[in-house]
């Protein structure tokens, strides 16, 4: 496989077309693994930019087709600079840090943030990384769009908002049924833990959820078993989660991005998880 940049002539047959419209993979045996434009790469999803003349293309393909497929599709190879996506001894190495991190995070030897930050400095201190580099890779509209949320989520915690949300749902469930109930305490929990941390939101809703079963002669586990389950499917929002925000700026994804995907998915989970729970917690 073989690195190289290639510029977009007037002619070219990718003008105006985008690469899962090509199926560049699948036809050509190329991949597009970025895009640049008046100087600046595009951070848009690579599958989803229509090319325009004079992008410039770091694309990836077979040695020995790679030249000619080029020049099939109207792109002009630029000069070779010995562009690669990294060498197999740094890749096995990062994979180890990384792999150490997690171990240690499951065993329960560190917490997650000190066994990550952990393996950052390690990473570094191994010289896979230099610091400004370090520096450089950090999101600060992450680290400042996280920050911004802790106060909003406190707000809805000290002006009662999260209390009036459990509340309505303690008056809905009386007289459902127990299934009906799950479904409730697992979305209302999943809504909530969309806006509010997670371990909040499980904290805001698992005494309702407790005085709930109580009222209607339900299991505890079944209905904090639903509680844990929407605590933990914060899929509609890229505030809902630190991960989801961590890959909003590298993946190109907007703020509408993730309720196309995560209402299905909530759905899907939501499906799955109250007959489990009927059928294991009774």
């Amino acid at each position: 496989m073989q690195l190289t940049e290639a510029v977009i002539t007037p002619e070219s047959s990718l003008v105006g077309q985008t690469a899962n419209r090509l199926n560049l993979r699948e036809r050509n045996g190329l991949n597009i693994v970025a895009v640049a434009r008046q100087g600046h790469r595009l951070k848009r999803r690579l599958g989803d930019i229509r090319f325009n003349a004079g992008d410039i293309l770091l694309v990836q393909g077979f040695e020995d087709t790679l030249t000619g497929t080029l020049s099939n599709l109207g792109c002009l190879p630029l000069a070779e600079r010995g562009l690669r996506l990294g060498s197999s001894r740094k890749t096995l190495l990062a994979s180890g840090i990384f792999i150490i991190s997690i171990v240690a995070i499951v065993s329960g030897w560190l917490s997650a943030p000190v066994a990550l930050v952990s393996g950052a400095v390690a990473m570094v201190l191994t010289k896979l990384i230099d610091a400004p580099g370090a520096y450089r890779a950090i999101d600060w509209s992450v680290i400042v769009l996280l920050a911004a949320m802790i106060p909003v989520g406190q707000a809805l915690e000290t002006t009662g908002g999260a209390e009036l949300i459990a509340g309505q749902m303690l008056a809905i469930g009386d007289g459902l049924a127990p299934s009906a109930v799950l479904v409730m305490v697992l979305v209302g929990t999943m809504l909530l833990s969309n806006v509010v941390n997670n371990a909040a939101a499980a904290i805001l809703v698992a005494p309702i959820a407790l005085s709930l079963s109580a009222e209607l002669g339900m299991a505890s586990d079944a209905v904090l078993m639903a509680v844990a389950v929407g605590a933990s499917c914060a899929f509609l929002t890229p505030i809902g989660h630190q991960s989801n925000a961590l890959v909003m700026e590298p993946g190109g994804y907007q703020f509408g991005d993730y309720w196309r995907l995560g209402l299905p998915l909530s759905i899907l989970v939501t499906a799955v998880a109250v007959p489990m729970i009927l059928l294991v917690w009774g």
